[in-house]
């Protein structure tokens, strides 16, 4: 197995999130001795043994204590019980020869079973880290201290910020480093890497809180999340019992949560504060008097949560066969792009009425019969608009399956597709949405009230 899929396996068997980290402070210590490191480790070890989902020692507390401790470090690692993962805190980054040798450190010396890295020098600097795939690697992704923004948060070409492209980056055979101190954050890089484990430091003494963290970060199966404690529990008068209640507390908000939707949480907001959703009265296309609208138009606007809102497709295309997006115009246009300048993959559109001159086209971009083209567009209603530009893609030779949305209003698109042979896939649904404002309470209640009502009217 490798080691996603042993970590996986383990958290399932023991009902636990707690990664303890293993930070042995001077002032902690009986002695500054690398004997009295080693021995501080192992109590912890054995006190917390059977509801340690890993252990996460940080190699910066032992190299300080010289050549002992490095051999302290080794012996704690060692002492660790088989089958629990030891998870090498050193933030390592280099390149060719020298990533090699910190590898061979790491993963043969010591005998850890993953490795923090910092990504900033590229793909090569993590590629001697990779080739064993019985060996993890986390990657620091939006970091806990103050600090981080200064380069974390800076916004790409694409729409997206420095942490968000790492995490796109990571795939799914690296994990994440995302500080418990920023659940937005930390809600953005779930969207963007739903099935990826993601390694939460900051909950307790540095001020992240559990809950908020969860409700964050956890996978649809409730795992992919190592909740990482050290001082709330090493500093604990009874440590084992600090432990125990941070578990309990991790099961409580543990449950899959089947109807989540990871990827709305962090674009939930956006989408109220640039009014692509607005509460209030509107007459839609229909005659129907609607207490919610939806104009998706406005994220031209709005390049930062363009970038997020193109992000948030990215894990739904990935599990899809196709060779080019088809976007729909006139919303999707700018969506699209935006997906393929993340993704790499080639759009084309088809146009809502032929060119009266020139090549006279009604599909615009390259391609070539018999491709596949997945349907990108902004809304999913009853369906209509799709099935006329199906038939336009249809008719110059392509071939489509597949249907992705941002949000689907519910009003009867997926089955009015599915009955013609076509899959619709969201980013989210309206109702997703109305719960995470109503658990943010980004919105009054009444409102919230009146919008479910009218879905159940009209069939969501």
């Amino acid at each position: 197995m490798t080691f996603f899929e042993k970590l996986n396996e383990r958290a399932a068997q023991i009902h636990s999130l707690l990664c303890v980290g293993l930070d042995p402070h001077l002032d902690d210590l009986p002695a500054p001795t690398a004997e009295a490191a080693r021995d501080w480790c192992l109590r912890l070890i054995h006190l917390t043994s059977d509801l340690a989902l890993a252990y996460k020692p940080n190699a910066a507390f032992f190299e300080a204590l010289g050549p002992a401790g490095w051999a302290a470090l080794k012996e704690v690692i060692a002492g660790v019980p088989e089958g629990i993962p030891v998870i090498l805190d050193a933030k390592r980054g280099d390149i060719a020869s020298t990533a090699e040798a910190y590898a061979r450190s790491a993963f043969e010396a010591l005998g850890a079973d993953a490795i923090t890295l910092n990504p900033y020098l590229g793909r090569d600097s993590l590629t001697p880290f990779l080739k064993n795939t019985e060996k993890g690697v986390f990657l620091l992704c939006r970091t806990s201290n103050p600090g981080s923004a200064d380069l974390q948060e800076l916004v790409l070409s694409s729409g997206l910020r420095l942490f968000e492209q790492v995490a796109l980056a990571a795939g799914s055979e690296m994990g994440l480093v995302v500080g418990a101190t920023q659940p937005a954050a930390l809600a953005r890089v779930r969207g963007l890497a739903p099935n990826a484990w993601i390694l939460a430091p900051g909950v307790g003494a540095q001020g992240g809180e559990l809950e908020a963290t969860l409700q964050a970060g956890l996978r649809r199966d409730g795992l992919g999340l190592l909740i990482t404690v050290s001082r709330a529990i090493s500093r604990a008068e009874n440590p084992r019992q600090a432990a125990q209640e941070l578990c309990r507390r991790i099961q409580m908000a543990q449950s899959p949560a089947e109807g989540r939707s990871a990827a709305a949480h962090p674009l939930a907001d956006g989408l109220l504060q640039t009014d692509c959703v607005r509460f209030g009265e509107f007459k839609l296309k229909s005659g129907l008097i609607s207490p919610i609208y939806i104009d998706l138009r406005n994220l031209v606007s709005s390049p930062a949560l363009l970038g997020q809102v193109g992000a948030a497709y990215l894990p739904l295309l990935r599990s899809l066969k196709f060779d080019r997006l088809a976007a729909l115009p006139y919303a999707a246009l700018p969506i699209a792009t935006a997906v393929s300048l993340q993704g790499g993959w080639p759009m084309i559109y088809p146009r809502k009425e032929a060119k009266a001159y020139g090549t006279k086209a009604e599909i615009e971009g390259e391609f070539h019969p018999g491709e596949r083209v997945v349907v990108i567009d902004d809304l999913a209603t009853t369906g209509e608009s799709k099935f006329e530009a199906i038939e336009k893609l249809t008719g110059v030779g392509l071939s489509v399956e597949d249907v992705v949305v941002l949000i689907d209003r519910q009003s009867g698109a997926k089955e009015a597709l599915a009955a013609r042979g076509f899959r619709l896939h969201a980013v989210a649904t309206l109702s997703d949405l109305l719960d995470i404002w109503q658990a943010n309470g980004k919105v009054e209640p009444a409102l919230l009230q009146a919008a479910r009502a009218f879905l159940a009217q009209t069939g969501g």
